[in-house]
């Protein structure tokens, strides 16, 4: 007795068995994987590659809110600039609003324009020395720290010298 008997062996040429569709199955899903790995490679190497790329832009760089002789001392002034980090296509949404109070000399505290409670545009009051939230009520005082009303806690706000200082 054969083991290998004409019914048991394999049919078809070997160039013919290289060429089925298993195989060119088996192509086209290693090229659709290859294209989806490609398409979720590039955010997240945007992610991590992003901050080294970054370093030379305008993001962590000084913003002009004009001339230091344009905020008298003890005085508090609502500023527009234009945000370093937006797009072109972003028109109007690129200008942002802040408080800049000019405390002495080349020494200026700058303040979100935003109340701490819910985001309202806080207004300030020279009369009372006063920023106050028209949505509900909050206060805070010339230094922007928390007056009275429902927010926890003081505006966002940082300190500086004016780079001409510098």
């Amino acid at each position: 007795m054969n083991p290998f008997n004409a019914e048991d062996r394999p049919t078809g040429s070997p160039k013919r068995r290289a060429n089925s569709r298993r195989t060119f199955l088996f192509k086209i899903a290693l090229l659709v994987d290859g294209a989806v790995g490609a398409v979720l490679a590039v955010p997240i190497l945007g992610y991590i590659l992003g901050s080294s790329l970054k370093k030379g832009s305008s993001y962590n760089s000084w913003v002009s809110l004009g001339a230091v002789s344009e905020f008298p001392e003890g005085e508090t002034r609502l500023v527009d600039y234009r945000n370093p980090v937006t797009a072109p296509w972003d028109g109007q949404t690129g200008n942002v609003a802040c408080w800049v109070r000019r405390i002495s000399g080349e020494q200026f505290q700058i303040f979100a324009i935003n109340c701490a409670h819910l985001g309202c545009p806080v207004r300030w009051f020279a009369q009372s020395k006063l920023f106050l939230c028209p949505c509900h009520g909050g206060a805070y005082y010339a230094d922007g720290s928390r007056a009275s009303g429902p927010p926890l806690r003081g505006l966002l706000s940082t300190s500086t010298r004016s780079p001409a200082a510098n």
